[in-house]
């Protein structure tokens, strides 16, 4: 009986402490957090913002390793303040939206840097996934935490640019990402 006693109340305080050491949780204020790219077209800088994206953050500076940002993004929210730009990037040679009306980005670790936080994270796409490295600084505040970064990722390696799109004569590989998230508690 006492055997019994002992592993129920050593299960108890197993279970006690994994709930204590769970990172706080946290999702993005819609109305302050930006999601934005910046891409070159005809060697000038243009730049996208997602309006509709959702994120889930669960952050400890002390754990990292329980730690994680997972972002869902609606691609039909993409704005780059041109119409025809944005008629051609929701079609089927560049973000396809009908077939692809999201994409997912979720971390796999995170490390502490010199200047804040490094994560690698799988990036879904068009249907393509990949590993894509984020630079980030994550900052409490009274109502909550500040997550701000970039990261950079090569659209032709998600297949975000087809037909005339594939080239890189007109429009870069490289895009740049940028990232600022207002958190609040997740209650």
């Amino acid at each position: 009986m006492q055997i019994i006693k002992t592993a129920v109340t050593l299960a108890g305080l197993i279970l006690a402490a994994a709930a204590q050491a769970a990172p706080p949780s946290y999702t993005a204020d819609p109305a302050t957090s930006k999601l934005e790219f910046v891409g070159v077209q005809a060697g000038a800088e243009f730049k996208g913002t997602f309006h509709k994206f959702t994120s889930a953050v669960e952050f400890a500076p002390d754990d990292l390793t329980a730690s994680r940002l997972d972002v869902q993004i609606d691609m039909k929210s993409v704005d780059t303040l041109d119409k025809d730009r944005d008629k051609t990037i929701h079609g089927s040679d560049v973000f396809d939206v009908p077939h692809f009306p999201t994409a997912h980005y979720v971390t796999k670790s995170i490390t502490k840097t010199a200047s804040g936080y490094s994560a690698v994270g799988s990036l879904t796409l068009r249907g393509v996934t990949k590993d894509v490295p984020i630079d980030f600084q994550f900052v409490a505040t009274t109502s909550g935490a500040k997550l701000e970064g970039a990261g950079k990722i090569k659209r032709l390696d998600f297949g975000v640019g087809q037909g005339d799109w594939k080239s890189t004569e007109w429009i870069a590989d490289p895009v740049k990402v940028s990232f600022s998230l207002a958190l609040k508690p997740r209650t």
